[in-house]
Order: C-alpha cells, then structure tokens, then sequence
C-alpha cells in the first residue's frame, strides 16, 4: 500500500447510529469526531463541529474546566462554529503540526478555524483564530466553563479587556475578538473573506495575577515552528510515513514536559463498553507502555525523548522493588485514588465516570518483565550496561524469584479474583532471560548457573500448565479454556521461536476466538474473569501484535493486509482510540490512545523495516 498521509485523510463521515446499530435520533458527537491540540502539559480535544468538549488545566491530571464530552454542554465547552447551517466539514493539521484547520462551508461563504496551544512558557494558553475564506458567514462563540469536572459554575466579569471566569482556585480569561474591550463569552458577528479574528483563552489560579495577553500572530508562528522543527527530527521508515509522523507527534503531545513522563490518554471516562461501567482514567503512565515507548521513541531516532522518559522511570520507581507499582501520576506519584464523578451522565449514558485510578494498587506479574525488558534493550541500543542498569536488573530478577508463583491480575488489570496468568508468567522468564544475557553479553561478575536453572523451570510450568495439548494453544491462565490476546507475546519475546507449532496453534485459537470482525479482542469479556458486565470492541493494539507475529511467523502478507486494514481505522486526521466497534464502524475508550499509537509505530518498523535516513546512508 502506499504512504498513508495523515495530513490529507480523507475525511470520514462518521455513522450515526447507536451501539446496537440502530439510527441515532440526535446525531451527536462521537469520540472520532475529536482532533488533539496539546502544550506538553496538558491537551484539548476539537470537535468537528468547532467545540472544544474536554480541557483539564493546568496539566494532564488537574481538574477539566470542559467536561462536555462527558456529559452535556452545560458541563462545559467551547464552540466556535457558523450560526447557520454547514453543507461541509473539512479539517487537517496544518503540515506537521496539531495546529488544526477546520473549514465550514455554508450558502453564505465559508470560513476556517484554526486552534492551537502555544508550547507553554509561563500560564496555558488557548488560541482560537476565525478566518473568512469566501463571501461573509455569521459566527456564533458559546464559551460555558464548568471548573471542578464539569460541577461548578464560576461567576463571570469583565476585567480590564477581558472576560473573566473564576470559582475556587481556578480563573480563566477571554481576550481578543473583533471589537473593543472584553469579548462576551456569547456572541454573534460576522466574518468577510480576507478577515482574520483572533481569541485567546488564558488559564491562572484565581489568586494570581492574571495572565499577560500573548500576541495571537507571535503564537501561531513559534507553535508552528517549533513543532515543524521537533518534526524534523523524527527518521520515518520508508513507507507509512505520515502515520508513523503523525502518531509520534500525538505521542509527543501526550508526554508532560517537566518529567517527560508519557500519559496512557489525555482524557478520562471514555467507555471500552457501548454504555457500560468500564469507564477509566488513562492521564497516568503505565510501566507496562515503557518498553514499546522506549522502542518507538528510539526507531524513530528520537533520542532526548527516550532519555527523559527512561529517567521520569526510574525516579518514579525509587530503589525498593516490593514497592514497583504499574503505574504512577505524570511526576511520578503513588497514590491515584479512584473516585465516581456522579453530576456526569457519562458519553452516551457510560457510567460512572471515574477519575483516578484504582488499579494502582493491584500486583501484577508483568510489570517486572516490562521494566527488565526496558533495561535490557536500553543497554542494547547505547552498547553497554551501566552499573546503576546492572543493579537494577539483578534486584528485579531475584524480585521475580521471589514471587513468580503467585496469581496475580494480569496484563489487563482484571478486577475479578487472580490467577496465574500465562502471559504474566511468560513476563517472569522474561525478567530471568533479561538478567542471564545481560550477565552473558556485558561480562558481568555473576555466576549464571542458578538464573539459567531459574529461567528453565519458569519455561517448563508454562509449557505444562499454561498450554492446552489437546487443541494445541497456550490458554489464559493455568486450567482456563480460553484464550488472550497477551499470548502474542510468547513469540514477540522470544520466549518460543515463531516457528514453533505451539505458537503456530496459539496464533489459530486467537484467529478463531478472537477475531469476529478480522481484528482483535483482548480477550472475550463473557467469560467474566475481568469481574465486569459488559462486551468490549477491539482492542486495536493487540491487532498491530498480530501484524507484527505474522511477519515473525513469515506470512508477510498477512501482516500487510492486517497493518492496511488497522491504517484505515485512523480518524480524519490520524488519530486512533483504544478500541473499535466493527459492525458499527465507531470508536471506543480514551482517545487519542498512547498505546495504540505506540503499536502502530512499533508494528511499522517491525514490518517496513529501517528508517529512510537509514536506507540513505
């Protein structure tokens, strides 16, 4: 297939329809109608119809002032859009950018918007310029903040040329329009071909100085240069070049600059069940995304990234690894309590929403392999083993002996009782496999023998007890029917060669089991080992982990047609969620999704092979 280009998707005219498929009365905004605009401490999400329907601030992590995705427009938002009707919707980011473009087309004229966040330098900006294409269009802007998650109503006043809006601890404030003085927060005007208007939406604590206004022209050229510049960096492989750019800007635009920390998603509450109670918050950084973050980050050459956020991991982390959580807030927080937010009615009626995360607590396998993994392959790419490196990976290895015998909640967080999960016991020899090359290959003074017999014995209770002879699979966990989609592992991390006829039987039961649509799901949901109600989509990057074990497996065209068929699932302007809804052509879960992305960059390289640079030189 030729390049993808995300800066000219075509654009996609969402179905509207419900979760079962029948016709929606109100059309409605789906998650894939959203665009991401991003500071590097925090992120907006665009809808196609001019509203900005999510906005926590200052920072992934505190509080959204708009909670309209979530609930209704009186949870607040920002829309920005023509007051009478629009025949069309064309968007896209401006080059390589998250400056989005948006033009409406109405019978009067047409006109574009264009949104962006200025790469913060002191308080968060919002800047929103209304530009008038052709003929003249009346423009309607209904700015309802609602601080405190969507709850509390501020008190609104007018402040020296602004617009303020202030409750509690936090204030924002409106400056620019067409006219003299402070812009009301809902007004009409109208726009001639050749007009540009600007407004600027500043964030302070209510107790601070207001923010000072920043020139919207100045913002628009320095935000365009400088992710133009940090663009530049980037060494695509040398097909898909666009997905491969604009996935590693939207990852980019996930990570909080101050730590370097990468959040899972921006957003919360997104449901991975059409109306159901799996409704997470993603604004922490997972252990378990850390190895395909520092792959991704490092094909692609973007080595000061990879650096800062392998040390936010190992400050996160500290010293005592009976203390390894598998995830942490963006500077590297422990505690993530997990509260209901009950005034929100949810994304079409998913509730609860929840903020917080209460997985934080739960123990899970894997976490040691993936952070050994991170270890192991960092000292693979710079060519030698630090002595700090060193240590930490023999305290992991001897934490896995310790423990690797005990259930646990698995890969995917299960909420329901432990078990012994194969893939999690398959991260355990992992850890071990790690720590016996690491010794091997660095020359470290440790004597191998007891790890290898370590390594061995993990192998064997897997081969035994996770694996069903009779139909030629490795299973869920020990004594299960069933099978996941984490099983995909076995070959991705060398734990059996991808020739082998157990991963050959493995990657059958998966086809046959998990895939009624041509992708992937975790794992089916009816089987309630996750202790939760409710039927997933697909979870989009357990289908790139198929892509990649086929082209392990040398079917080639399989894992070609796969990667071609998860491209098209991309929004408009190349943004992916966490799941997908098939037969309803609709996305699901937090949006856009690190994870997916990451698997998509991952899955590319693996299959397309080096970068152009690369094939250049």
């Amino acid at each position: 297939m030729a390049s993808t280009s995300t800066e000219t998707f075509q654009a996609k005219e969402a179905p509207r329809t419900g979760w079962g498929g029948e016709t929606r009365a109100e059309p409605g905004l789906l998650i894939e109608d959203h665009a991401l605009l991003g500071d590097l401490y925090t992120a907006a999400l665009v809808a196609r119809d001019g509203s900005i329907d999510f906005l926590c601030l200052p920072d992934f992590d505190s509080d959204a002032c708009f909670t309209s995705l979530l609930g209704t427009p009186e949870n607040g938002r920002w829309k920005l859009a023509p007051k009478t009707p629009v025949r069309e919707v064309r968007r896209r980011y401006r080059d390589k950018t998250l400056i989005l473009e948006t033009e409406f087309d109405t019978d009067s004229g047409t006109v574009r918007l264009v949104d962006l966040m200025p790469i913060r330098k002191g308080a968060p900006h919002l800047v929103r310029w209304v530009e008038g294409v052709r003929g003249t269009v009346t423009m309607r802007s209904d700015l309802r903040p609602r601080f405190a998650n969507g709850y509390t109503v501020p008190l609104v006043s007018q402040q020296d040329g602004a617009t303020a809006a202030i409750a509690g601890p936090d204030a924002v404030y409106l400056r620019g329009g067409n006219g003299k003085g402070a812009p009301p927060f809902e007004a009409e005007f109208t726009v001639q071909a050749g007009q540009r208007i600007p407004f600027v939406l500043s964030w302070a604590r209510s107790y601070d100085d207001r923010p000072a206004m920043i020139d919207p022209e100045v913002a628009l050229r320095e935000t365009q240069a400088y992710w133009e510049d940090w663009a530049s960096r980037i060494r695509p492989p040398a097909e898909y070049e666009d997905a491969v750019v604009r996935s590693l800007l939207t990852l980019k635009a996930c990570s909080f600059q101050p730590t370097g920390a990468v959040v899972a998603a921006p957003t919360f509450g997104l449901p991975e069940t059409p109306g159901g109670e799996r409704n997470w918050d993603y604004r922490f950084c997972w252990i378990r995304d850390s190895v395909l973050t520092l792959n991704a980050l490092m094909r692609a050459e973007l080595l000061d990234e990879a650096g800062a956020f392998g040390h936010w991991l190992v400050t996160a982390i500290g010293g005592a690894p009976d203390q390894l959580q598998i995830m942490y807030g963006i500077r590297g927080e422990r505690r993530l309590t997990e509260i209901p937010l009950d005034w929100l009615s949810g994304y079409e009626g998913a509730r609860p929403v929840r903020i917080g995360n209460g997985a934080y607590t739960q123990f899970q396998l894997d976490v040691l392999g993936e952070f050994a993994a991170v270890l192991y392959l960092h000292a693979q790419q710079v060519g030698r083993m630090s002595e700090r490196a060193a240590q930490e990976l023999k305290i992991f290895a001897t934490r896995v002996s310790e423990v690797w015998t005990l259930p646990d909640h698995g890969i995917w967080e299960m909420r329901g009782p432990k078990h012994s999960f194969t893939a999690s016991k398959v991260s355990a020899w992992v850890t071990i496999d790690r720590w016996v090359r690491s010794i091997e290959e660095y020359g470290l003074k440790e004597d191998t023998a007891p790890w290898v017999a370590l390594r061995q014995t993990i192998f064997d209770e897997v081969c035994s007890k996770g694996f069903d002879p009779q139909r030629n699979t490795f299973t869920q966990y020990y004594g299960s029917k069933g099978v996941d989609a984490s099983l995909l592992f076995i070959p991705m991390s060398g734990f059996l060669p991808p020739e082998d006829p157990r991963v050959a039987g493995t990657v059958r039961a998966i086809e046959q089991e998990l895939m009624p649509d041509g992708l992937v799901l975790r794992y089916r949901t009816e089987d309630s080992v996750d202790g939760l109600s409710g039927e997933e989509g697909v979870f989009l990057a357990c289908s790139f982990w198929l892509a990649n074990t086929y082209k392990l497996m040398g079917r080639t065209e399989d894992a070609r047609r796969l990667l071609d068929k998860l491209m098209g699932l991309c929004n408009d302007v190349g943004l992916l969620a966490e799941e997908y809804l098939p037969r309803e052509r609709r996305a699901l879960g937090n949006f856009p999704q690190a994870f997916s992305h990451l698997a998509l960059v991952n899955c590319v390289y693996e299959i397309v092979g080096k970068s152009k640079r690369s094939l250049d030189s």
